[in-house]
């Protein structure tokens, strides 16, 4: 398997205390690890047929939560996290209203989050609204109160077809115990995804991976000194989803190791692994742990 952590450079995710500390030793932490950012992808249709795809970052800065938007008319929906030119917006309020362009279309984004209550990440749960307006039309429209938002208008907005493509997760911790909650397909029920590793580096033979779905292990891996890149094949929801692992970084590096972990649901039981799959998009979740010293 190819080294995919290179391919990637972000919903409640928390690390807890019982679990592994890479080649630092026998870590005496406590301290649960923080969720420093989520990312979601978006790809919308306009009634043009135009395609976007939107990417929305929520992330903890010092002033408090805050978020960043960039949206792409020209985007390559089979390789999402490719790096790209177009500048993300950074609103430094927590309320507003902000004109910008996209290629040659005019657009606008309209946000407020002065009133949003959070968990234990940066992403807003309920108070809140995110809307992007592309040509006179809604292409993403986020939050509990976007029905209020959509009251100031004295004429209905149309509302173009919008759909989650990926979510990157990105924590910092000492320690490797993540819990996270996501959906992988439109309508669908959300899980509870839990990646726990258990060992105090990578010489210790009793270190393993284990990766549990609504409390039922579904994935385990022992002697990770050889095996901390692999992949393997589990069922959501009736459909195939391939988690591939790469802790290489987080073994094996001096101090501010890292690990991913992706997983990435397939178009049917029939197909192949998406990584051969170019021009076959599935929703996809990944995660980003990075150790702190």
């Amino acid at each position: 398997m190819r080294d995919f952590a290179s391919c990637f450079s972000d919903h409640a995710v928390k690390v807890a205390d019982a679990s592994c500390s890479g080649n630092s030793g026998g870590s005496t932490a406590t301290e649960p690890s923080a969720q420093a950012a989520v990312t979601s992808l978006y790809k919308t249709i306009l009634s043009s047929g135009k395609a976007l795809l939107i990417r929305l970052t929520w992330s903890i800065t010092n002033a408090g939560p805050s978020f960043s938007i960039a949206v792409e008319d020209d985007p390559d929906f089979s390789n999402p996290w490719r790096q790209t030119s177009v500048k993300p917006r950074l609103p430094r309020k927590k309320k507003g209203t902000h004109s910008f362009l996209v290629g040659s279309f005019s657009a606008s984004l309209h946000w407020d989050f002065s009133d949003a209550r959070f968990s234990r990440g940066p992403e807003p749960t309920d108070n809140f609204y995110v809307a992007v307006a592309v040509e006179a039309e809604l292409a993403l429209l986020l939050g509990d109160q976007s029905t209020e938002f959509l009251n100031k208008f004295h004429e209905e907005i149309p509302v173009a077809e919008s759909s989650l493509l990926c979510r990157r997760e990105q924590v910092v911790g000492p320690l490797l115990h993540s819990t996270i909650r996501t959906r992988f397909g439109e309508g669908s029920r959300a899980h509870e995804i839990t990646i726990k590793c258990t060992g105090s580096g990578w010489e210790d033979r009793q270190a393993e991976l284990s990766v549990f779905v609504d409390k039922k292990r579904v994935v385990h891996v022992t002697k990770l000194k050889w095996n901390f890149r692999g992949n393997q094949t589990i069922f959501i929801d009736g459909s195939p989803v391939d988690m591939m692992w790469d802790m290489h970084g987080w073994w094996f590096s001096s101090l501010l190791g890292h690990s991913v972990f992706l997983f990435r649901r397939r178009s049917s039981a029939e197909s192949r692994l998406w990584l051969e799959e170019q021009h076959t998009v599935g929703f996809s979740l990944l995660v980003q742990a990075f150790r702190s010293p």
